[in-house]
């Protein structure tokens, strides 16, 4: 990416005097764009009110993702580390990142968490057991059950 700098220079070698720190506006006041006298820049993207990309001349850059109530989804960065998200009831359920660890959760009605688990074999479960009939345990299975012991 050209930087301000590097713009605001005429093919005869000169260039425009420009008084640094650069800071570029979005019209909802949000900086788009910075620029240093020594040549450090950093750019960002919004969607939605949400900053969705940040890149800088260090070559570092991210982006996320935002579901359709404003929750962060997703996120990758330039070093490789990503992760993703799971809401339910403005409750985040699930949660897995690049490096191979996921955990999830689940509420009761009241929005206290009553079951959790993750990829490291942790389980806390602390759901109220469920009374069923033999034809619903065979249902829910999608198979034949037969008692044994």
């Amino acid at each position: 990416m050209e930087t301000i700098r590097e713009l605001a220079k005429f093919s005869n070698g000169k260039e425009l005097n420009i008084k640094y720190p650069i800071s570029l506006c979005d019209r909802d006041g949000r900086e788009v764009y910075y620029e240093d006298s020594v040549g450090f820049w950093r750019k960002c993207e919004f969607e939605d009110g949400k900053e969705v990309y940040h890149e800088n001349s260090d070559g570092f850059w991210w982006k996320r993702e935002y579901d359709e109530d404003g929750y962060q989804v997703y996120c990758e960065k330039s070093t490789g580390y990503r992760w993703r998200r799971e809401y339910k009831d403005g409750k985040q359920v699930y949660h897995e990142n690049s490096d191979g660890f996921w955990w999830k959760r689940e509420y009761d009605e009241d929005g206290n968490q009553v079951y959790y688990a993750n990829s490291v074999g942790a389980i806390v479960d602390n759901r109220e057991p469920v009374d069923m009939t033999m034809a619903e345990v065979i249902k829910e299975l999608g198979r034949n059950v037969r008692i044994v012991g």
